[in-house]
């Protein structure tokens, strides 16, 4: 009966193994998060020499953001295989949308309260925003976007 059930399904696109718990999946969440927060933060330093802060903030996010996804649905949630990955990434566009708004928002302030701010001043906002996005982040892509079907 299960060979009924599962025909026609690539095994690659299921998880690994069983649905981690979090405890194990929080190591590599933070690992990946750490270096995607460190490769968000050099792309914006690089592309705020030549454009706004959030031109580049929206662009060293997006891209860091698609990284991030790929990495967390591999090495966090144990999904390979192609099949679901565009999908994967819609969603992931979510916590997208609430870390841009985060952060979008800590630029804005900044640029109220601190008109001339530094880029010290600016990547730490952004550090602050970045870390509440993150608790947003994990619990959208361990609920909604990586739950098992």
């Amino acid at each position: 009966m299960n060979e009924i059930l599962s025909a026609g399904r690539d095994e690659r696109d299921e998880p690994a193994e069983a649905p981690r718990p979090v405890r194990r999946q929080l190591p590599s969440f933070l690992v990946i998060g750490v270096l995607s927060t460190l490769f968000y933060l050099a792309l914006f330093v690089l592309l705020r020499a030549a454009t706004s802060p959030q031109v580049a903030n929206l662009v060293a996010l997006a891209v860091s953001a698609v990284a991030n996804t790929a990495a967390n649905r591999r090495f966090t949630f144990g999904i390979t295989g192609s099949d679901g990955a565009v999908r994967h990434q819609l969603q992931g566009a979510v916590a997208f949308l609430i870390g841009l708004g985060l952060s979008s928002g800590a630029l804005a302030l900044l640029d109220v309260a601190v008109p001339d701010a530094s880029r010290v001043v600016e990547v730490t906002g952004l550090v602050v925003a970045n870390g509440l996005a993150t608790v947003a982040r994990f619990v959208l892509l361990k609920l909604w976007v990586f739950r098992k079907r």
